[in-house]
């Protein structure tokens, strides 16, 4: 993905690149597919966060004063975080750009505190045996075997993946800053590796931290909570609850920057949206047409797409709705949200494998191991979309039953059918804008991005590129 966003630096992300690689003709559809898997990963993303906030507010009350959480009540929880998200999204525009500081704050210095904090306070530490060799099957229900008996420990390992895969996720977010980024075709990629790599290297320590200070296994794998249970073994009953609320913290501004990443809109007056993501995603497929225009119109007002936002947090509510009928729920969510991310991801990476020709590379390149890279990854993510369709609990009920496929399967019946039935009437994929930004910053590419299509609409491309550089030529010689 990096050597693709390289090569073309646009907003647009993983939808954009399917247009440019895709062969003559052929480009909106996959655009349009691809668009539609990105998004529905995105919503679902902000439904995994918040309702895993809300899981946690629940289970904690549940432990710390004997609170009765049922599914409804979390589900309220729920709105009424969602909520909290939407107000601060429609009142508090202006002043959200020091939010994201605090959110950068509690996501350093915060989880910092914690790892120092659960590792100093721990009466004793767990032997490296115990932290890195010890197996554990949680995925039976009721004093049930679990997976490990019934199929294999690899099975459960690979039901394990999910939230690595779901935590580490959002690598076309860099994509989606590059047209405010300069020299985007090095930093942008650059910038999506660092980040990976540092969320790597901090979870891990986060996850050994946790691991080293258990002091007793058996009371934390039955505790209700067990990341709660460590907190408060190593630092009391209430050190163990200020931390959580420490997380539970950088949580919330996950979540509300999930959803101003799916919602905010790239307008004047939101200028300071600079860091987030999404928003540039959907920006750009609404104003291309893939998802309807009306919903990216600004309000005079509060200065924000209000209808956009509350449409996006109602989308992430009635995802979570299977929850009051299912245990599994939230494992169904980050399913959702992490198939549909990197379907998305994976179109794109194999076309530049299916269409080298349309793949002309940009100042990255990863040389003889490009096309290496690209089988691995298009296999993993077939790896991880089969995986994560399959139960993750034993035995399968109506309530443990694994509701991914289903879900996947409305959306893909949904992007192919639209896409049959009309959308490949008018939806055109272009992005005119991009092509503009792209332009400048590929200057010195000569017109690689122009031609990078091999669409009906690439010489009205090259077309805007001379005419731009015509306009600043006049620009700088009335200046002078």
């Amino acid at each position: 993905m990096a050597e693709i966003l390289s090569a073309i630096p646009t907003s647009g992300g993983p939808y954009f690149w399917a247009y440019m690689l895709a062969p003559q003709g052929e480009g909106p559809f996959y655009a349009w597919i691809t668009g539609w898997f990105n998004l529905i990963g995105q919503i679902a993303v902000t439904t995994g966060i918040d309702f895993g906030l809300a899981n946690l507010i629940s289970t904690t009350a549940t432990v710390s004063n004997g609170y009765h959480g049922t599914p409804a009540k979390t589900l309220g929880i729920l709105a009424l975080i969602l909520v909290s998200h939407v107000a601060v999204n429609l009142f508090s525009v202006r002043r959200l750009r020091y939010m994201i500081y605090t959110s950068i704050i509690l996501n350093t210095i915060g989880v910092t505190c914690i790892m120092v904090s659960v590792l100093a306070k721990a009466k004793t530490h767990q032997s490296m045996d115990f932290t890195f060799g010890k197996f554990f099957d949680g995925t039976g229900v009721d004093s049930d075997h679990g997976w490990s008996a019934r199929a294999s420990p690899a099975y459960v390992a690979a039901c394990g993946v999910l939230m690595s895969q779901y935590t580490i996720l959002g690598y076309d977010a860099s994509a989606h800053l590059c047209e405010e980024t300069r020299k985007a075709v090095r930093d942008a990629p650059l910038g999506l590796l660092s980040a990976i790599a540092a969320s790597a290297a901090i979870g891990f320590f986060v996850i050994i931290s946790l691991l080293f200070s258990i002091q007793d296994f058996d009371a934390v794998r039955q505790d209700p909570l067990p990341v709660l249970r460590i907190l408060s073994d190593a630092c009391g009953k209430g050190g163990g609850l200020v931390l959580m609320v420490v997380i539970m913290l950088c949580v919330w501004h996950c979540g509300l920057f999930s959803l101003v990443r799916n919602l905010c809109r790239q307008t004047a007056s939101a200028d300071q949206f600079s860091q987030t993501s999404n928003s540039r995603m959907m920006f750009a497929f609404a104003r291309d047409g893939g998802i309807p225009h009306r919903l990216h119109i600004i309000d005079t007002r509060f200065k924000s797409p209000i209808r956009t936002v509350i449409f996006g947090a109602t989308c992430s509510f009635l995802l979570a709705l299977p929850a009051l009928g299912s245990q599994v729920a939230f494992s169904g969510t980050t399913s959702i949200a992490t198939i549909g991310l990197y379907i998305s991801y994976g179109i794109p990476i194999a076309m530049t494998l299916a269409y080298p020709c349309n793949f002309r590379r940009g100042p990255f390149k990863l040389g003889r191991a490009s096309k290496l890279i690209a089988v691995v990854a298009c296999l993993w993510i077939s790896f991880l979309t089969i995986v994560f369709c399959l139960p993750t609990i034993n035995p399968v009920t109506s309530q443990t039953l694994n509701y991914t496929p289903v879900a996947l399967g409305i959306v893909g019946f949904g992007a192919f059918g639209s896409w049959y039935l009309w959308a490949r009437h008018w939806f055109t994929g272009r992005c005119r804008n991009h092509c503009r930004i792209c332009i400048r910053q590929l200057d010195f590419l000569g017109e690689e991005m122009v031609d990078r299509s091999y669409t009906t609409d690439s010489k009205e491309r090259l077309n805007e590129r001379h005419r731009l550089k015509s306009t600043n030529s006049n620009g700088k010689s009335t200046k002078k």
